[in-house]
């Protein structure tokens, strides 16, 4: 292996809580399941009180129909799970995509910025179908961190630490997409593990073969102008496109969200201590039902 790949092998093989590996099992009964992926904050830090994150990759699309045709154009499918585990009921988004999906964003062949700016971040894989599977998710995982380099090489500093070109990265993703973060967040994605992000820049550019000059603890990225100026071009169609497509999601989501009842209703009550009750009506109709609830709310809070 080459030290990019043995690294990101390593990662994605790490060991995660027993209760983790339940919730990924239980997730792994979706129909053409092929890996289960986990990362996120919970992931860092080990607190899993919080919302655990998962990718599920299927070998096809999810849904058939009207909602398959959107899930395939606006994916991936999120829904919200609760899972009774060894450690009690553990909480959790998910992300359904197919894992050809995956790879090609991981890549960078879509104009999504979403896949390898989060999987450039550590990740671990929690269930797979079979060995080759994990091959191939290990390849498009590889692919996000190379991608994500690569613009970092584009973005960042002409020349500087390798936090620096992250930094730089990380700002300019939030900023594209709609989040609720601002662009520093990235400064805490980077204090979690700075010796990891440290050393991943330079095994990631020597991947792609990209060039790059070390002096001391700074790198300096030799590319080609006609390069540059392609990764250039290239992030500004994706800046663009990064809002649009980031709403759309989340109306579509508004719509489509599976559990949105539950998951508002756990955000509630864990933020305000005010329990909602999630009836039939509301588990069906959850944006019907959001008047009543913000009357709740609002009457809690002149309480």
């Amino acid at each position: 292996m080459s030290g990019l790949d043995a690294r990101v092998a390593r990662e994605l093989a790490a060991t995660t809580p027993a209760a983790v590996d339940e919730f990924a099992e239980a997730l792994a009964r979706v129909p053409g399941a092929q890996a289960v992926l986990y990362y996120g904050s919970t992931l860092r830090t080990g607190d899993l009180s919080g919302l655990l994150d998962f990718y599920v990759l299927t070998d096809g699309p999810h849904r058939t129909g009207l909602r398959g045709a959107v899930e395939r154009r606006l994916w991936p499918e999120v829904s919200y799970r609760e899972v009774e585990t060894s450690a009690g009921v553990l909480r959790g988004k998910v992300a359904t995509l197919p894992l050809a999906t995956f790879r090609r964003a991981a890549e960078g062949a879509t104009l999504d910025t979403t896949i390898w700016a989060r999987f450039v971040q550590p990740a671990a894989l929690v269930w797979r179908r079979d060995a080759a599977t994990e091959g191939e998710v290990r390849a498009a995982v590889r692919a996000a961190v190379t991608t994500a380099s690569a613009y970092a090489a584009a973005l960042g500093p002409a020349q500087g630490p390798p936090l620096a070109f992250w930094r730089a990265l990380f700002r300019q993703t939030y900023k594209a997409e709609f989040r609720v973060e601002d662009a520093g967040r990235a400064d805490e994605l980077l204090k979690v593990a700075p010796d990891r992000w440290a050393a991943l820049l330079e095994p990631a550019w020597t991947a792609q073969g990209l060039p790059f000059e070390r002096t001391g603890d700074e790198l300096r990225p030799r590319m080609d102008p006609a390069s540059r100026a392609e990764l250039e071009r290239r992030w500004r169609a994706r800046r663009r496109a990064g809002r649009p497509l980031n709403l759309a999601r989340i109306a579509k989501a508004a719509f489509t969200f599976d559990g949105a009842a539950r998951y508002a209703a756990w955000k509630i009550e864990r933020h305000t201590g005010l329990a909602i009750e999630v009836t039939p009506f509301r588990e069906r109709h959850p944006l019907l039902a959001a008047p009543g609830v913000l009357w709740k709310l609002w009457r809690r809070k002149r309480a």
